[in-house]
């Protein structure tokens, strides 16, 4: 689904904000004729009529009210950073730091910003660091990226990007910028499945960072039943450690993650427990230890371990539970963050593991798993959301979080 025009969308704005197009273009310093061929141009583009054209003026429909929301969003994180690039300039400026001054386009709106293509070339930039590979994913030249990080370096009067032995690594302007023009992209890319969201059609992709907690049965569930009622909708789902996902969250291109909550996520976010999940000892059908009608902690160090990685969230809360029971924590013979790999050798081997069972869901109900009568009370996880705090999500992404919810409300 192409973008849509961020000129397009400025002019819809100002003509909503004025209540007509001969008021607008006063405002835009555009002939009344240009800006009446943008508003067209983008309902023409989202195939919808964004404005009831009365005697009285130009009233907002439904899908205009939406569009202008996002619109609205969108030129708050531009105008964020041409602030930004303003303060950054009158520091240098100030300090007599070599430079030129910033454009006065650049430092009295945001019309310089309003090109999409731009935005996204500078995203992706950030994301490859190499510009070639910048132009084939946009289908252009790479004169044409060189000549649009270019252009935006000329207007914020600051460099985005170094050139680097590891590439064209973004400065620390340009990421916090980058940052902010992936949330103006992921704006835009909503706008359309807003709208067909008012004709009951949800659509467009959905990308969720999904935590280990929560890869075995909430996420499958709850990705099946919204496809059932939703066919047009995709999911994307990313599995990276904690903190590119987070990274993620904060630039628009993950809509939320789902998985065990961690402390301390910080004021960006907003975390919302689903449910709390217990650790469970966890050893293949026929272990030694299964027959016990109850196991103590001595009995546990005549087996070789598998746990998560030494400094991961949920080694540190099974050391801290034994280290509670009086008990030295266990030392495992393997550490692997592979669910695969610790599911064959617990199946393969007389190994323990203390897991969440529900990430073993299958294995366990398949009784190639048991779990053992070995009591982790106070060893408990909190499984929930994490979003990013003021976020407008898409439809599509809601429709998710609500199936997520009704998954979530069978397991508790």
């Amino acid at each position: 689904m192409p973008l849509v025009s961020l000129r397009h969308l400025h002019a819809f704005s100002v003509v909503a904000a004025t209540g007509g197009i001969r008021r607008s273009s006063e405002a835009l310093y555009r002939a009344s004729s240009a800006v009446a061929r943008s508003v067209a141009a983008l309902e023409h583009s989202l195939d919808v009529l964004l404005f009831e054209r009365k005697g009285r003026g130009m009233l907002l429909t439904a899908a205009g009210q939406l569009a202008r929301l996002r619109a609205d969003r969108i030129e708050a994180e531009l105008r964020d950073v041409r602030d930004d690039a303003a303060r950054l300039r009158e520091r240098q400026n100030a300090r007599g730091t070599k430079g030129g001054a910033m454009p006065d386009h650049v430092s009295g709106s945001i019309d310089a910003l309003l090109n999409e293509r731009r935005l996204q070339a500078a995203v992706l930039l950030a994301e490859v660091h190499h510009m070639p590979s910048v132009a084939h994913a946009m289908g252009t030249s790479q004169s044409a990226v060189s000549q649009a990080i270019a252009r935006l370096e000329d207007m914020l009067g600051q460099p985005l990007f170094l050139r680097t032995a590891h590439g064209m690594v973004p400065t620390d302007a340009g990421r916090r910028w980058v940052e902010r023009f992936e949330r103006v992209l992921a704006e835009l890319r909503h706008i359309p499945e807003d709208i067909a969201a008012l004709a009951g059609v949800v659509e467009g992709v959905v990308t969720v960072g999904a935590l280990p907690l929560a890869r075995s049965q909430l996420l499958p569930g709850a990705i099946a039943a919204v496809l059932q009622k939703h066919p047009k909708l995709r999911i994307r789902s990313l599995e990276s450690p904690y903190e590119e996902l987070t990274a993620g969250l904060l630039s628009g291109r993950i809509d939320f993650i789902v998985g065990a909550l961690r402390a301390g996520a910080g004021d960006a976010f907003d975390t919302r427990v689903l449910i709390e999940d217990r650790v469970a000892l966890i050893a293949r059908r026929g272990h030694p230890l299964a027959g016990k009608r109850r196991i103590r902690p001595a009995d546990l160090a005549a087996y070789p371990w598998v746990l998560s990685r030494a400094g991961s969230p949920l080694r540190e809360s099974l050391e801290a539970f034994f280290r509670s029971q009086g008990t030295v924590p266990p030392q495992p013979a393997v550490e692997t963050g592979d669910l695969a790999l610790l599911r064959g050798l617990l199946v393969e081997s007389d190994m323990l593991t203390a897991l969440s069972a529900h990430q073993l869901h299958y294995e366990i109900e398949t009784s190639q798993l048991a779990v053992l009568p070995y009591d982790m009370a106070g060893h408990d996880r909190s499984i929930g959301l994490i979003t990013r705090r003021n976020a407008h999500l898409s439809p599509g992404a809601g429709a998710l979080l609500d199936e997520i919810d009704s998954t979530s409300r069978r397991w508790r």
